[in-house]
């Protein structure tokens, strides 16, 4: 079937929950509004109310039934409506749901997943548009997911769903629906941890994920160069093997991120480029980001996340060296 990312998101949780009885998924207007993006529409008509659940405004609430759930033998699936409200939440994420198996020794788990639309681009407040996947990339034992395309939605969230530790699910809410690809109707999974070359090419690497990947192809495809671009799909476990095979190959790198500059995704990239390939680069490694500042407000908003014209000026500047 054709589906934008969304209705990939729709698709997959149907198909777990009729799969798994375990499988639970809650959060405010998951029920019987469908969500906030339609992401959960027509689970409750589907599943009932016992799987299907409203729950009340509280994001530390939300994800705190979730550990608990899942330490207790069910596979719930949070909402968390922008990911913007999910640091209430941090210190559940922390605390427990992340150290679950650390501090029993192995003896419990807890297979759950938050999932949350991300990312600036569709005219929010800044509540409703960060891109915060290098904070929660930080946490050990939490693997953090952002796909970039429909098929890929549906097959890392089953994997998610399935694994047997916390998933952050990041989907990148500004292409939600700004494109449909073939999307199979039957059971399959993208692994976690495994990145993708959604494009090859011998010059120069680009790195980024979620929503940035449109710009970065778009950019790749009007480069003077012959560009490859890597789409990491998972952020934390991160696969470094496929972007130093890379870069070694090219021998240059530009990483794309929406985040904020410092501290960021960006600057592990780098790091990891360094360590394992740092022979193999003809130049420095370019970072296009956000910038060091709250999302700003509708107008300003398109200064700040990478557009192609920015991308293309970092590729350029790889070249240049």
């Amino acid at each position: 079937m054709q589906a934008t990312i969304v209705e990939a998101v729709n698709d997959a949780l149907h198909t777990e929950m009729a799969a798994d009885d375990d499988v639970v998924v809650f959060g405010e207007d998951v029920a019987a509004s469908g969500g906030v993006f339609r992401a959960t529409d027509e689970l409750l008509e589907e599943f009932g109310g016992d799987r299907v659940v409203d729950t009340p405004l509280s994001e530390i609430a939300i994800v705190g039934a979730a550990t608990g759930l899942a330490m207790y033998g069910y596979r719930p699936v949070a909402e968390i409506q922008f990911s913007g409200f999910l640091p209430p939440a941090f210190d559940q994420l922390v605390t427990n749901a992340s150290r679950v198996r650390w501090r029993t020794r192995g003896a419990l788990t807890a297979p759950m997943v938050v999932r949350m639309p991300y990312g600036a681009g569709v005219r929010a407040l800044e509540h409703h548009s960060e891109s915060m996947e290098g904070a929660y990339a930080h946490i050990p034992g939490l693997k953090v997911v952002a796909p970039s395309t429909p098929h890929d939605t549906k097959g890392l969230l089953l994997a998610s769903i399935r694994d047997p530790d916390p998933v952050l699910f990041m989907e990148p809410k500004r292409i939600y629906r700004s494109f449909r690809e073939e999307v199979p109707e039957e059971d399959y999974e993208v692994p976690l941890g495994e990145a993708t070359v959604r494009r090859e090419g011998s010059d120069v690497t680009v790195v980024s994920w979620g929503s940035m990947m449109p710009p970065t192809l778009e950019a790749a495809d009007e480069a003077d160069a012959d560009v490859e671009v890597v789409d990491l799909r998972t952020i934390s476990p991160m696969d470094a093997e496929t972007v130093v095979e890379s870069v070694k190959k090219t021998g240059r790198a530009v990483v794309v991120h929406e985040g904020p500059r410092s501290h960021g995704v960006g600057g592990d990239i780098v790091a990891r480029i360094n360590d394992e390939a740092l022979m193999y680069l003809e130049a420095p490694v370019e970072r296009v980001t956000g910038f060091d500042t709250p999302v700003p407000l509708l107008s300003m908003e398109d200064y700040y996340f990478p557009h192609p014209p920015r991308i293309l000026d970092a590729i350029e500047d790889a070249m240049s060296v």
